[in-house]
């Protein structure tokens, strides 16, 4: 897995608080980064799921209760 760099701006006095504190803050953003790529992949799930329950609910139970009888008789 290869890495890149992201760089972002911050307030000097912020910069000398995270010194103060000994936080690092390439480890905040990271994390920050990755809970946020979590967040936004959760939530394009449950958009899909959402429009999938959508459209089984237009297509009505028997017509998918069929549908699966068909695909086992196939088999």
């Amino acid at each position: 897995m290869g890495y890149v760099t992201v760089s972002a701006k911050i307030r000097k006095e912020l910069r000398e608080k995270l010194r103060e504190l000994g936080i690092k803050p390439s480890e905040v953003i990271k994390r920050a980064l990755e809970e946020e790529v979590e967040k936004k992949t959760r939530e394009k799930l449950l958009e899909k799921v959402e429009k999938a329950g959508e459209i089984i609910e237009r297509a009505g139970a028997e017509s998918w209760i069929k549908a699966i009888r068909e695909s086992r008789e196939e088999r």
